[in-house]
């Protein structure tokens, strides 16, 4: 017995049905619902000395004006790892440095800095205290914040500035550079934070 083509014809035309809307409008120039919008990008992301660091708000309450800032830290060659935000500002016994987050401007830190990793003490010759870590590969960390100030809802939005610092080291291979201070622009426009294009 031959199946019969109706309900292979209608699953086509329902299929065509719900296209055809679609195909109008990203046609007119419009955008589906859930699309991004037109502005700054939600994301901000650059690389430096050996680490590429990629920072997103998450958790916005506009009413608030809080949300949560994470940045990922991502050493771009494998046997590296970073130290624990816990470090002193100039390590221990001058060595390494902290993964440091932190906010000015318009925006503060509503909490403390944490990371997802867990810290490792190391042993490194010539120091006499286990210098804390993170394993080796990526840290994410996050950061509470509020926003101050007008509230942006004129449109031209509050200036804040993160400033990001790190160091990555191999037990093989050395360490990098360390980073302080690296600043990204984030803006409150309208309630909203967005990075602004690099």
């Amino acid at each position: 017995m031959t199946p019969s083509p109706q309900p292979r014809r209608r699953r086509l035309l329902r299929a065509a049905g719900a296209l055809v809307p679609l195909a109008l409008l990203v046609a007119c120039g419009g955008k589906p619902a859930g699309a991004a919008a037109d502005g700054p990008p939600p994301t901000a992301r650059f690389s430096e000395n050996g680490v590429t660091v990629t920072l997103s708000v998450s958790d916005w309450q506009p009413s608030k004006r809080t949300g949560t800032l994470t940045a990922v830290f991502a050493p771009e060659a494998a046997g590296f790892h970073l130290y624990s935000t816990a470090l002193p500002p100039t390590g221990i016994e001058g060595v390494g440095r902290p993964t440091a987050v932190a906010v000015t401007g318009t925006l503060a830190a509503d909490g403390p800095l944490t990371a997802a990793q867990p810290v490792r003490p190391i042993r490194v010759p010539g120091v006499d205290s286990p210098v804390p870590v993170y394993p080796d590969g990526p840290v994410t960390t996050t950061l509470p914040v509020r926003a101050s100030g007008s509230g942006g809802s004129g449109g031209s939005g509050d200036g804040a500035t993160v400033l990001i610092g790190y160091a990555s080291c191999s037990m093989r291979d050395g360490c990098t550079i360390p980073v302080s201070d690296h600043p990204v622009r984030l803006r409150v426009t309208d309630g909203v934070p967005a990075f602004g294009t690099p």
